[in-house]
């Protein structure tokens, strides 16, 4: 009931403050499980993509945005849990693998998952190699990949700014990638690769980024 009370109210604001412009929403299933796989530029793209799909999207979010205290922490706690998004600790070396399993358990109750293959933002603009976990989920799963273009969240709150900014942030939803047979007989992990190529080829085409054509490793943030 407090997930259904706050998930009526939160999108509906953050679509009237921010007013992205979205494109290709048909493109996203309206029932039954999905992976939604985007570039990733900013913190507040696991805000902006479930406040513009019409169905709830679950993202993973470091748990420290639910563990705060006080009015503050309470306001941050609903604010993510009206978004529909889970706790992770990104810092337990076993969060990976405990990540897939969560994603597999939200893809088996018929929802929609979304999810960054680039494993974490890009600093400098650029599209980096994805990791496989989300070919991993889409095979297992045996659910469609939808590919996602975010454009403009990389200035709705830059590293030092102390309040998010209002501007024009574009969302763009490619074609589902249909998993279904074409794999079958085909090496697990060339399969993975293969299939995860494809679907950063065509985030890139979505959001019009330089490939940087290596995997962006995790920084510490300052």
């Amino acid at each position: 009931m407090l997930y259904r009370a706050l998930h009526s109210i939160v999108p509906p604001l953050a679509r009237a403050v921010w007013r992205p412009t979205v494109r290709g929403l048909e493109n996203v299933p309206r029932t039954g499980p999905v992976i939604l796989a985007s570039n990733h530029l900013s913190f507040v793209d696991s805000v902006v993509i479930p406040v513009v799909v019409p169905r709830t999207v679950v993202f993973l979010a470091k748990s420290d945005y639910f563990t705060g205290t006080g009015v503050s922490g309470a306001i941050s706690r609903a604010w993510f849990e009206g978004l529909g998004m889970l706790p992770v600790d990104r810092d337990d070396s076993r969060a990976a693998i405990a990540s897939l399993d969560t994603a597999l358990e939200v893809l088996g109750r018929g929802e929609a998952f979304g999810i960054y293959p680039e494993g974490t933002r890009s600093r400098d603009g650029r599209l980096y190699r994805g990791r496989t976990g989300v070919a991993h989920l889409a095979l297992t799963a045996g659910c469609p990949i939808v590919p996602v273009g975010l454009v403009g969240t990389e200035r709705v709150q830059p590293v030092g700014a102390r309040l998010p900014r209002i501007v024009p942030i574009t969302v763009e939803f490619g074609r589902p990638i249909e998993v279904g047979d074409r794999f079958e007989g085909m090496p697990l992990g060339k399969a993975r690769r293969e299939l995860t190529d494809e679907v950063m080829a065509e985030v890139q085409k979505l959001s019009g980024q330089e490939c940087a054509g290596v995997y962006n490793e995790r920084t510490p943030e300052i």
